[in-house]
C-alpha cells in the first residue's frame, strides 16, 4: 500500500498535539495526528479536566456545610459519589467530543492506533484495520508521560489507586493514604478528605507542594491541617502490606518506621514519558530518565523530529505542551517570529482548598540566582471581597528585583487565585516594572486587589494592612 504523505504528522492528540495539529493547519499545511486511546489524551480525558469537575462538587459541599453563616438553610447534606464521578466523566467526554469536533473542522487527518517511527520521516501505525504508512518532512511527538509506579508500591485498582483509579473509585475511601504532596496528590487529598475520608498525605521532601515558595507551603500545611489532614513531611513509604480491605503502611519518619493501617492508598509520586515502542532509540534521539532531550524550540537533534509537552520534561502541565504546540507549528510552516516558551514564565496551578498558583522565582530560588529582591505580602484578611465571600484566609506574595524592579515571581494561596495568576503572568510577559503595577487601577470590590497591594508592600506603600 502507498504511503499517505503529509507535511507534518502529530503522535498523541492531548494538549500538546491537537493544538500544534490545529496551528498546522491553519498555517495551510497538511496534517495528520495519530491518538492510540483519547482525543484530548491525558489532561482532557483522565486530568486536568475530570479532576475540576470533582473538586468543585467537593467544594460545593463544603460551602453547602457552611450555608448557616451566609443565613442559608441547608438540611440532610450528603452526596452521591457515583452522581460526582458521572458528572466529571460527562465532562470530559463532551471536550473529547469538541477535540474530534475541531479536528474536522480544521481538516485534520485523525488516525486511531499506535504509532512507530521507522525511519527518519515515516510513520506506521497499528490500527484495527492494519498498519498505516505515513511520510512527512516534520513529525511532532506529543505522547505524554503516565504515573510512576515505584516497586512495592505498585497500583492493583483495588486498595492502592493511581490517579485513574481515584477519578472513578470503586469506594469511597476511610482511612486514605496519599504518597506524594505535588499538585496531583493534593488534589485528591483535597477532594476526598473534603468528602470525609480521615486523609494522611506523605512527602519525601522536607515540605508539602515542594515547587512552591515555602512560605505558601507553610500556610497550605496549616490549611490542610485545620481541616483535619494529617501531613508527613521528610517521610518515605517503604512498604505496603495488603490484607483484606487493608493496607498497612511502613513509614519511615525520623529515622523510625512506624506502621499505619488504611483502607485505600493513591500513588502519586511523579510521571515517566511515554518513550517506549516509538523506536526512538534508533533514529538517534536522546532520552534522559524517560524525557526526550530537546533545545528551546522542541527540537530533538534528529532533523525533523521535535518533542513537546510531558515527553519533553518539566514543567509537566498542560498550557506548556500547547504552547510549545503552537511554536513548533509555526517553527515547521517556515515562519522567522518564533519565542521560544520560557519554563519561568509558565504559572502552576493546584486546585485544593485552598487554591495555590504561582509563577516566576520563589523568594529562595530568586536569591540563589543572586538578585537582591524586594519581597510584599497582602494577607486575605485585608480585602473587602474575601470577607463578603467568606475566604478570608489566604495570602499574596510578591517577588521583584529591588535593582531593576523587574516582577520576577508572585505566589498566591487562597480562594481563585488560579485565576488571578494570570495578572502577573501577563505582567512579566510584557516585563513590567513595579513602577507599572502600582500605577495600574485595580477594580473594587475585587480578590485582584490584594495583587495591587502586595506590590505596594514591597515597597512600603502598602494601605489596607
Amino acid at each position: 500500500m502507498a504511503a499517505k504523505s503529509f507535511d507534518m504528522i502529530v503522535i498523541g492528540a492531548g494538549p500538546g498535539g491537537y493544538v500544534a495539529a490545529i496551528r498546522g493547519a491553519q498555517l495551510g499545511l497538511k496534517v495528520a495526528i495519530v491518538e492510540r486511546e483519547h482525543m484530548g489524551g491525558i489532561c482532557l480525558n483522565w486530568g486536568c479536566i475530570p479532576t475540576k469537575a470533582m473538586l468543585r462538587s467537593s467544594e460545593v459541599f463544603h460551602l453547602m456545610h457552611r450555608a448557616k453563616e451566609f443565613g442559608l438553610k441547608a438540611e440532610g447534606i450528603g452526596y452521591d459519589l457515583d452522581a460526582v464521578v458521572k458528572r466529571s466523566r460527562a465532562v470530559a467526554k463532551q471536550l473529547n467530543g469538541g477535540v474530534g469536533h475541531l479536528m474536522k473542522k480544521n481538516k485534520v487527518t485523525v488516525v486511531m492506533g499506535e504509532a512507530s517511527l521507522p525511519a527518519r520521516g515515516k510513520v506506521l501505525v497499528k490500527t484495527e484495520a492494519g498498519v498505516e504508512d505515513l511520510t512527512a518532512p516534520a513529525v511532532i511527538l506529543a505522547t505524554g508521560a503516565r504515573a510512576r509506579e515505584l516497586p512495592g508500591l505498585e497500583a492493583d485498582g483495588d486498595l492502592v489507586w493511581t490517579y485513574k483509579h481515584a477519578l472513578v473509585p470503586p469506594r469511597m475511601p476511610k482511612r486514605l493514604l496519599v504518597i506524594g504532596s505535588g499538585a496531583i496528590g493534593i488534589e485528591f487529598a483535597s477532594f476526598y478528605n473534603t468528602l470525609g475520608a480521615e486523609t494522611t498525605v506523605v512527602e519525601v521532601m522536607d515540605r508539602i507542594l515542594p515547587v512552591e515558595d515555602a512560605e505558601i507551603s507553610a500556610f497550605a500545611k496549616k490549611s490542610f491541617a485545620k481541616q483535619g489532614m494529617t501531613i508527613m513531611e521528610k517521610a518515605m513509604v517503604k512498604q505496603l502490606d495488603r490484607g483484606k480491605g487493608n493496607v498497612t503502611a511502613h513509614i519511615e519518619v525520623g529515622g523510625k518506621v512506624e506502621k499505619h493501617d488504611f483502607d485505600t492508598v493513591i500513588s502519586a509520586v511523579g510521571i515517566v514519558g511515554n518513550t517506549e515502542g516509538l523506536g526512538l532509540e534508533a533514529l538517534g534521539v536522546k532520552i534522559d530518565r524517560t524525557h526526550v532531550v530537546t533545545d528551546a524550540f522542541c527540537r530533538t537533534g534528529v532533523e525533523g523530529l521535535y518533542a513537546i509537552g510531558d515527553i519533553a520534561g518539566a514543567p509537566w502541565l498542560a498550557h506548556k505542551a500547547s504552547h510549545e504546540g503552537v511554536m513548533v507549528a509555526e517553527l515547521i510552516a517556515g515562519r522567522n517570529d518564533v519565542h521560544p516558551v520560557k519554563p519561568e514564565s509558565i504559572a502552576g496551578c493546584t486546585y485544593c482548598h485552598p487554591q495555590v498558583a504561582s509563577v516566576g522565582y520563589s523568594e529562595a530560588k530568586a536569591k540563589e540566582l543572586g538578585y537582591d529582591v524586594r519581597v510584599g505580602r497582602f494577607p486575605f484578611i485585608g480585602n473587602g471581597k474575601a470577607i463578603a465571600l467568606g475566604e478570608p484566609e489566604g495570602l499574596v506574595k510578591t517577588v521583584f528585583d529591588a535593582k531593576t524592579g523587574e516582577l520576577l515571581g508572585a505566589h498566591m494561596i487562597g480562594a481563585e487565585v488560579t485565576e488571578l495568576i494570570q495578572g502577573y503572568v501577563v505582567g512579566r510577559t510584557l516585563e513590567t516594572t513595579e513602577e507599572d503595577l502600582m500605577n495600574t487601577v485595580f477594580p473594587h470590590p475585587t480578590l485582584s486587589e490584594m495583587m495591587h497591594e502586595a506590590v505596594l508592600d514591597a515597597y512600603d506603600r502598602v494601605v489596607h494592612i
